[in-house]
């Protein structure tokens, strides 16, 4: 059977069920200035999302249209994609909604009711996802105005019932930062925004009754006081379905230990990060160790927890420590940053059925002699060569690569040059339709390698026993483990990047990890230039490009004309086909000796050179 008739036979679907398609593109021009507009944002938005998840579990059926940004109407390209004939939802009845409350009503019996949170403590929007997806609830927050979605679920239309209250019957706050926890044996944490949590790991998370696989780390109501901060589909409010799904615990939580949270600055210092380590520990021990749990979500920087919200930490230095934490547990995130966050339908869209491998060809020594990379004993030719290679990302987010790649991939200039597409295998979880169509029409010329740090973004230096941080055995095994069913699926041999940030840089042991799934290479940042670890070619990450294809041009042609060894590795951002054809075209202008090379000569030849080159395989060359 060939790839592509694997693949057709993946898009077909067995399903006959009507998709109920909710039409929320009404609310594309609200106004952040307008409180009453926000708040049917965020009370819409927050109430699909977990009827989604419970509904979606287990089948495709409710589909949603609202995420947008400038380059396309995400959710409705998607959708536009898949109805065409031969696709997987042609054959598919729809039935279009424009009102939650219908939409409730119709699939009523599919919920068991409704869990209501708090308005004035923030945090419980987020226990609120986490114990609709547990239950099979839907989130409203208590608000009892005319016309607010409580009072149409709740005390009229549906009359759904209130299985879980986050807040009193009668409007009081629950959780008020002193005294005893309600419902548990703890003691106030002297935060009204961490006390929620608290609840919810006594009552859930140490009762092995949400999973330790998945969480979600996105705005909670605090949004609401400055949704002018970032793009107004900066809540991902639709983020949430996938991981009320899959039953996820929730949090929005600072990672400083060093001062209080810039959203609740009379809190204990460090009591968010306390509550985070906390969660991630009863997760760890939920997995018992054996899986790497999957969190979704980035520290929303514009919002909070950085000096942009009145903290004394820097963006990516705030991101960074993050990932330094949750990786300390055993966890990675899917990094739906800031800027092109918003994802919808993810729990939708999981269903979609991929192919079981989509192989990709590495290159023989008959083609290095062909090309001329090699002379006639198989030794590289370099005569005055310089060879480099882009690693093409960031794709190591779900809500990334569904709203932004679709545009450049339709740039007239792609497949005209070899460019390594660095993309996170994991992202299937959330959107194999994404991971499927780019498979399905890269050109010989599109090649791919994982993303940081592998099946998701975590820093793998954390792992390493011993961990300070958390005190738990050595997580290379489970890491390993987690990544080779992925690597093995997309055919993927080359880690294109590994973020050590503040984390240590790997050991032989964590190497060896590494050489176990990504044999072809990998790009770290805490390593020696160069290094030849068994058979596995270690180059060091370069350097960023940030400014135009012209003046990144002049700079990879002097840093490659000062580089000790002739292989160099730069990395863009969302960056098109036709930026790096100008940015090319200039380098060739002035030095034509640089040549832009596809992933598996690069790395071929580099580990062929490094083989010639004792001193630059043992890490001697700086």
């Amino acid at each position: 059977m060939t790839f592509n008739t694997l693949l057709s036979a993946a898009n077909q679907h067995k399903t006959t069920e009507p998709i109920a398609y909710l039409d929320l593109s009404y609310m594309w021009n609200y106004s952040p200035d307008s409180q009453t507009q926000v708040n049917e944002i965020w009370d819409i938005l927050h109430c699909v999302a977990t009827l989604q998840g419970v509904v979606n579990r287990n089948a495709p059926h409710i589909y949603i249209n609202y995420v947008k940004n400038e380059f396309m109407e995400v959710d409705r390209y998607w959708w536009d994609l898949y109805r065409q004939k031969g696709k997987w939802l042609n054959r598919r009845d729809t039935v279009y909604y424009n009102d939650i409350v219908k939409l409730t009503e119709d699939y009523k019996e599919k919920i068991r009711g409704a869990v209501v949170y708090d308005t004035n403590v923030a945090s419980t929007s987020c226990v609120a996802s986490a114990v609709a997806g547990i239950e099979d609830l839907i989130a409203i927050r208590y608000d009892t105005s005319e016309g607010s979605l409580y009072h149409r679920l709740i005390m009229n239309g549906p009359k759904m019932e209130v299985k879980v209250w986050l807040i009193n019957r009668d409007g009081t706050s629950m959780f008020t930062g002193r005294g005893q926890i309600p419902q548990t044996d703890r003691p106030s944490t002297g935060s009204t925004k961490n006390d929620p949590y608290i609840w919810f790991i006594s009552n859930y998370m140490k009762r092995n009754r949400c999973s330790g696989e998945y969480g979600a780390y996105y705005l909670d109501q605090y949004w609401k006081q400055s949704p002018q901060s970032a793009p107004m589909n900066a809540h991902c409010l639709t983020n949430h379905d996938f991981f009320v799904s899959h039953r996820a615990f929730f949090f929005d939580l600072s990672p400083w230990s060093d001062e209080s949270a810039t959203d609740e600055k009379a809190q204990p210092v460090g009591s968010d990060f306390s509550t985070l380590t906390e969660m991630l520990s009863e997760a760890y021990r939920i997995n018992r160790g054996k899986k790497i749990c999957h969190i979704g979500g980035f520290p929303a920087w514009a919002y909070k927890y950085t000096r942009h919200a009145g903290g004394s930490h820097e963006d990516v230095d705030t991101e960074w420590e993050f990932s330094r934490i949750i990786s300390a547990y055993n966890t990675f995130k899917d990094a739906d940053a800031i800027g092109y966050g918003a994802l919808a339908n993810a729990s939708f869209w999981q269903h979609y059925p991929t192919a079981k491998q989509y192989p990709q060809k590495w290159i023989t020594d008959e083609e290095l002699q062909h090309l001329g990379y090699l002379d006639d004993k198989g030794h590289v030719r370099i005569e005055g060569r310089k060879f480099i290679i882009f690693y093409v990302g960031d794709y190591d987010s779900s809500a990334w690569i569904t709203s932004v790649l679709p545009h450049l991939w339709k740039d007239p200039e792609r497949g005209k040059l070899p460019l390594m597409w660095c993309i996170s295998p994991v992202l299937e979880r959330r959107v194999p339709m994404v991971m499927d169509y780019i498979r399905r029409t890269a050109s010989p010329n599109d090649y791919f390698a994982a993303a940081d740090n592998g099946a998701g973004y975590l820093m793998p230096g954390m792992l390493q026993a011993p961990r300070k941080l958390s005190g738990l055995p050595d997580g290379l095994n489970a890491w390993a483990k987690h990544c080779r069913p992925y690597y093995k699926k997309w055919g993927l041999t080359i880690t294109g990047f590994v973020i050590d940030g503040q984390a240590p840089g790997l050991t032989d042991k964590g190497l060896e990890c590494y050489a176990s799934f990504s044999p072809n290479g990998i790009v770290p940042q805490k390593t020696p230039r160069t290094r030849l670890f068994g058979n596995m070619p270690i180059l060091r990450a370069g350097s960023d490009l940030v400014q135009t294809p012209e003046q990144n041009a002049d700079f990879i042609v002097q840093d490659m004309q000062h580089s000790p060894i002739p292989f160099g590795w730069y990395r863009d951002i969302l960056k098109s086909p036709s930026w790096h054809k100008q940015m090319m075209n200039k380098i060739a202008e002035i030095d034509p000796s640089i040549e832009l090379l596809d992933a598996p000569t690069f790395f071929e030849l580099y580990r062929r050179w490094l083989r010639e080159h004792p001193e630059a395989a043992n890490g001697k060359i700086e």
